[in-house]
This record gives C-alpha cells, sequence and structure tokens, in this order.
C-alpha cells in the first residue's frame, strides 16, 4: 500500500533529522501507528468486515499523523527540494499539466468463475480508466484475432467474461488519459481460463 510505504520513508528520513527537531509527531508514535496498519493489511487479507473495518481505521489514523507531519515538513523546508526530500515525503507536483502515461503493467490473473478471469493491474497515477484487449491462444500457438474486453475504472479487479475454459488468452492493458490520451500497452500476458 503507498500509504504504509511513505510512511516508512518519513519514519527513517525524520528519525534523527536536524532539519526537522520539533516534529509534531513523535516518531515512536508514527512507528506504532505503522506496525498496527501493516498488522491489520495482514489480518485484513484474511478476509472480513471487522479486519476491513479495523484496517481503514489503523489507515485513517496514519494518513491523520503524516498529514500533520507533511505541514510541519512543507513549512520547516522553506522551498529547499533536497531538505523537503530528506524528511521521507515524496514532491508534490503542483502543475496541473497533463504528462504521458507509463506503460500499463499487469501484476496477476486468477480465477473469477467458469468462463471469467480477473485482471489485476499496477494502478497507474493520473490514470482515468484501463483498457483491456483479450486474444485467444490457438492450439498451434497463432492468435485469434484480438477483441476489446472494455474498459474498467478498478485497477484491482478487472473482471472479464465470455472466455471459454480450458482455452489459452492473452491479455493487454493500457491506461486511458494524461496528455496521449493513453499510455503504451502492457506487456500481453497469458493465462488459461478455468
Amino acid at each position: 500500500m503507498a500509504v504504509l510505504a511513505i510512511g516508512e520513508r518519513v519514519l527513517v528520513g525524520m528519525s534523527g533529522n536536524p532539519s526537522f527537531p520539533d516534529p509534531p509527531v513523535r516518531m515512536e508514535i508514527l512507528e506504532q501507528a505503522l506496525d498496527e496498519f501493516s498488522l491489520a493489511i495482514q489480518a485484513q487479507a484474511k478476509g472480513g468486515t471487522l479486519s476491513t473495518a479495523t484496517r481503514n481505521k489503523a489507515r485513517r489514523k496514519v494518513m491523520e499523523l503524516l498529514s500533520r507531519l507533511a505541514q510541519y515538513v512543507e513549512d520547516k523546508s522553506n522551498n529547499d527540494l533536497p531538505t523537503l526530500l530528506s524528511s521521507g515525503f515524496p514532491a508534490r507536483n503542483r502543475s496541473r499539466a497533463q504528462v504521458p502515461l507509463p506503460k500499463a503493467v499487469i501484476l496477476n490473473i486468477t480465477r473469477r468463475r467458469s468462463g471469467q478471469l480477473n485482471l489485476q493491474v499496477r494502478a497507474v497515477p493520473n490514470a482515468r480508466a484501463y483498457q483491456v484487449v483479450c486474444t485467444e491462444v490457438g492450439a498451434d500457438g497463432g492468435l485469434v484475432p484480438s477483441r476489446d474486453a472494455g474498459v474498467f475504472t478498478n485497477s484491482r479487479s478487472i473482471p472479464i467474461g465470455g472466455l471459454t475454459p480450458g482455452k489459452v488468452y492473452s491479455f493487454r492493458v493500457r491506461a486511458i488519459g494524461g496528455s496521449t490520451g493513453s499510455g503504451d500497452w502492457s506487456d500481453p500476458v497469458s493465462h488459461r481460463c478455468g
């Protein structure tokens, strides 16, 4: 999770950092909140509404602490980028200009139910959606013409239906948005439909 990763970088960057001598949150408190959040993420992986609520509460606590620290860092760094970056916080791009989107990456493909697979794609910052194309891989290894499998807004769960169980399919994804309208297509990833 991005919040956890940023929190861990801030914990390392601000611990003993002479540029930030009196943070509004003690690093021990941030460390404890990060530990609780990490444990909640692990427990939530097993499922259940209680574990999800616990994870969300732990996430909110970490975000609140990071928000207080971010304001302090922004004030203390006095527009000096190296000082700001030494805190572990990333620099925020204040520009509203659109930039090209990076190449998409398919992280995982899993079976949902018969004739349906679920794709998980690495989230692309500033992407509005993700377009998927699907190609059936023939028994001889040749490819049947690609079909547009749809446009989806959730990178973590992209359900692709209408597939034939036992057949192998190759998928490519691209992010939609940015200055060029879309990013580059991902490398193809194949998976047998269950």
